[in-house]
């Protein structure tokens, strides 16, 4: 009788083992996080700027395409490098690299736009969080292929006829420096980057950015071109406090030397 009870026992305790039992279910997702309170946020703002003038570029061959050379009568250069006034520096994505803590935040509606246009992608540097809308549109009077390039996400390639209607997906996942690119024509390129939180920004020809709406604590700032090496910060953000940092890339500092 007593061998009987034991063995009811081992069984009962293998049971419970492999059903899980005085465990947290896997399947079940954490709980959401807090929202930022606004009522404590505060805020980083600042400039990018090149020092010393960028290496000069070969002109883009479009003679491939008789639509895309008859569009651009003037040489085209890579956008790799779009400086402003006193060497302010566009196509810069400054972005919060760590320090977030669990918050919850909403995915913005509105629709982040990739466009083509004289057989170029415009913007050549664009930002936008997970799952928020994202276009490309096709104004140009030929066919293009657009064709993303991510390592977390769903990989596509679409051909877009002139005059057909925008192309729209979302990103899951975050993606770091996504290369977007066109099957037809091999000079077009453009790089997206996918965020979970909302603290990014790229900069225009001004060299200015601005990350709002940052609860208090210590962040690690990134700042990213895709010619020269990153550059990080550490920022400490008190209740309601704006700070004002500045990164300076140097032209001798290129990615690969």
């Amino acid at each position: 009788m007593r061998r009987c009870f034991l063995h009811v026992i081992l069984a009962g305790a293998l049971g419970c083992a492999l059903a899980g039992c005085g465990k947290p279910q896997t399947s079940e997702s954490s709980p959401p996080g807090p929202t930022v309170d606004p009522a404590t946020a505060g805020s980083v703002t600042g400039t990018v700027k090149l020092d010393g003038a960028p290496a000069a570029l070969e002109p883009i061959d479009m003679s491939a395409s008789l639509a895309c050379a008859q569009a651009n009568p003037s040489p085209v250069v890579p956008p790799t490098v779009v400086t402003g006034e006193n060497g302010a520096l566009a196509d810069v994505v400054v972005y919060v690299k760590s320090g977030l803590g669990n918050y919850r935040y909403d995915t913005p509606s509105d629709t982040v736009i990739l466009g083509q246009k004289n057989c170029m992608y415009s913007p050549h540097v664009l930002a936008l969080m997970t799952n928020q809308p994202f276009a490309v549109q096709n104004n140009d009077p030929t066919m293009h292929n657009v064709h993303p390039m991510p390592k977390h996400n769903r990989q596509w390639s679409n051909s877009q006829p002139a005059g057909s209607a925008p192309l729209k997906q979302s990103f899951a996942n975050p993606e770091f420096a996504m290369p977007v690119l066109c099957n037809v024509h091999p000079w077009m390129r453009a790089v997206v980057f996918v965020f979970d939180h909302p603290y990014f920004a790229v900069t225009s020809q001004s060299g200015t950015f601005e990350l709002k709406n940052l609860p208090p604590g210590t962040y690690t700032i990134e700042a990213w071109h895709e010619t020269y090496r990153a550059q990080d910060q550490t920022v400490v953000i008190g209740p309601k406090e704006s700070k004002a940092i500045s990164f300076t890339f140097r032209t001798s500092d290129v990615l690969g030397d």
